[in-house]
């Protein structure tokens, strides 16, 4: 197969990996700078150009598309989907999952456990949205954060107040959720492919640190998840559309709690804490389904 990996960078880790296992597997894998490819959105004949040539011939693409620049690169993606090429995870799955308060509303409609989250719009409001969210300490965040960025936990009522104020007078939405005290700094990774949880980490937070993103200097070890994780994981991803996943679940007094659906989840710490080959199984997911008709929206939304 002919397979395009969408990346800003060859020499992440993720897009070195995905690249080795598909060349290992006698595929001509080509990595396409997100930014540098350029449309031609013609009815008759959609096309993608990439450093002055027409890209033509692919079976399948990867996204590998970073939150900064998700609006551009779905489009990218819609048209070669629009052009028969199977995706890996589908444009429309991808911008869903990026909406941090509609992939939260959409697996709180399919009854998937979540933390109490607040969202709200008026300083006026912010005492109610506290204690509708349980009171403090409680965990703020910018909707548009990544990689743990812009994630901010209140000790007090009064300090979350000062900081709901601050983000607001900046002009930044904001959610406000419960801290699940009990998950003690530590998440769960379960990474998704198909209806498969493959691979599972615990990440731990540092020493006086709730955040427990391995940027930010957490530590990842090998965890045995349970059925009833497992299940949770697989459901969030098919809730939002994602042939892969990486599905942050916490677990709380009152079973595993969803905090965050990724897209475009890393395959270092994954592979390294579990030794798993799991660039090697997305590629094979990818020689099962990926065949000729099978883009599910043929560019649709």
């Amino acid at each position: 197969m002919k397979i395009a990996v969408l990346s800003r960078n060859p020499r992440l880790y993720s897009t070195r990996r995905l690249v080795e296992a598909g060349q290992q597997r006698g595929h001509d894998m080509v990595v396409i700078d997100t930014l540098r490819a350029y449309m031609n959105i013609a009815s008759h004949k959609p096309q993608i150009h990439y450093r002055g040539q027409a890209l033509e011939g692919f079976d399948a693409v990867i996204p590998r598309i970073g939150a900064s620049v998700t609006f551009y690169g779905c489009a990218v993606l819609r048209q070669f989907e629009m052009m028969g090429v199977y995706p890996l995870n589908e444009s429309v799955a991808i911008s869903r999952s990026r909406d941090k308060l509609r992939a939260l509303q959409l697996l709180s409609r399919k009854g998937i456990g979540l933390p109490v989250t607040g969202f709200a719009h008026s300083p006026d409001d912010i005492p109610d949205l506290i204690q509708m969210v349980g009171g403090a300490p409680l965990v703020i965040k910018v909707l548009e954060g990544t990689q743990g960025m812009g994630v901010v936990l209140a000790e007090t009522a009064k300090a979350a107040e000062s900081v709901i104020e601050a983000f607001f007078g900046l002009k930044q939405d904001i959610m406000v959720q419960e801290y699940i005290q009990e998950a003690g700094g530590a998440d769960i990774r379960c990474f998704v492919v198909g209806d498969k949880v493959i691979a599972a980490m615990k990440r731990q937070a540092k020493a006086g640190e709730f955040r427990s993103n391995l940027h930010r200097g957490g530590s990842a070890s090998l965890i045995k998840i349970t059925p009833e994780e497992r299940m949770t994981a697989v459901r969030a991803a098919k809730v939002m559309g994602l042939n892969v996943a990486g599905v942050d679940i916490l677990r709380s007094n009152h079973g595993p709690l969803v905090m965050e659906v990724n897209s475009s989840p890393g395959l270092e710490g994954i592979e390294t804490t579990t030794g798993k080959d799991v660039a090697g199984m997305i590629i094979q997911y990818l020689e099962k389904n990926a065949e000729p008709g099978q883009t599910r929206t043929k560019g649709r939304g």
